[in-house]
């Protein structure tokens, strides 16, 4: 398969075979994250490689989702502005600057792509994995876990292995609904222009190998939008205690 056919066949993958991914893959995959685009070349994002089989598991517990234990690799994906914030401290002795909200979107950015360009890298090698924004639930947890220091941001995980039971393709809603041209693509009602997707999704959750259920697209974002956090403390809250300015 070429690469855009890969792309357009992506899929969530959580179920995994025991086969270990061997050593010569597991680099290949650190030197995409490592020649990744990066914004002004700060390369502000670094990866934790979880080897340890109770780490695993304390990271399946705070996301909820029990076959993160059973992944072969779980990458967390971090959002890094201590190293360059201590090089600034170890080449400017005065210096007691923290990193801003420029900067911290900066490492953001870079790990999100990061984080892509190692996903669309393992999909070539015919292996399967799954984005964890879960980790996110218990960001104080998560610190303490991989001894994070300040001005650092866990930001998103990657588990991903052999494939052992594909899932199947979901289906994306029309792009006149995310694409505009000069103009953003408002429409007079979205529940009305989304009717035909629903159905499309509805009938996705109806038929599905593994948990199936009843369900639509707009009642997703519905439950999603009006259900109460799982996160142990809000965002902003963490991010200060990280020891970064988000007021410019």
């Amino acid at each position: 398969m070429t690469t855009i056919e890969r792309q357009l066949n992506h899929r969530s993958i959580r179920d995994f075979t025991d086969q270990s991914v061997d050593e010569g893959t597991i680099q290949s995959l650190l030197a995409v994250m490592n020649r990744t685009a990066s914004s002004r070349g700060l390369q502000s994002c670094s990866i934790i490689r979880l080897t340890d089989q109770d780490k695993k598991e304390a990271i399946a517990t705070i996301a909820g989702q029990p076959y993160i234990a059973q992944a072969p690799e779980v990458w967390i994906f971090i959002a890094d502005c201590y190293r360059n914030y201590t090089i600034l401290h170890e080449k400017s002795a005065k210096s007691n600057q923290q990193p801003t909200l420029d900067f911290l979107f900066e490492a953001i950015s870079d790990s999100y792509l990061a984080a892509q360009n190692v996903m669309v890298a393992l999909e070539s090698l015919d292996l399967g994995g799954v984005f964890l924004g879960s980790i996110m639930n218990d960001l104080d947890a998560l610190v303490e876990l991989l001894n994070l220091p300040k001005f650092t941001f866990p930001l998103l995980g990657i588990a991903f292995g052999h494939v052992a039971n594909p899932s199947q393709l979901k289906p994306r809603m029309s792009l006149d609904l995310k694409v505009g041209e000069n103009s953003y693509p408002h429409q007079y009602s979205y529940t009305k222009a989304l009717e035909n997707y629903d159905k499309e999704m509805t009938n996705y959750y109806d038929t599905r190998q593994h948990n199936r259920r009843s369900d639509s697209f707009t009642d997703q974002v519905l439950n999603h939008l009006t259900a109460a956090s799982h996160k142990s403390k809000s965002l902003s809250t963490f991010l200060q205690e990280q020891g970064f300015i988000l007021d410019r």
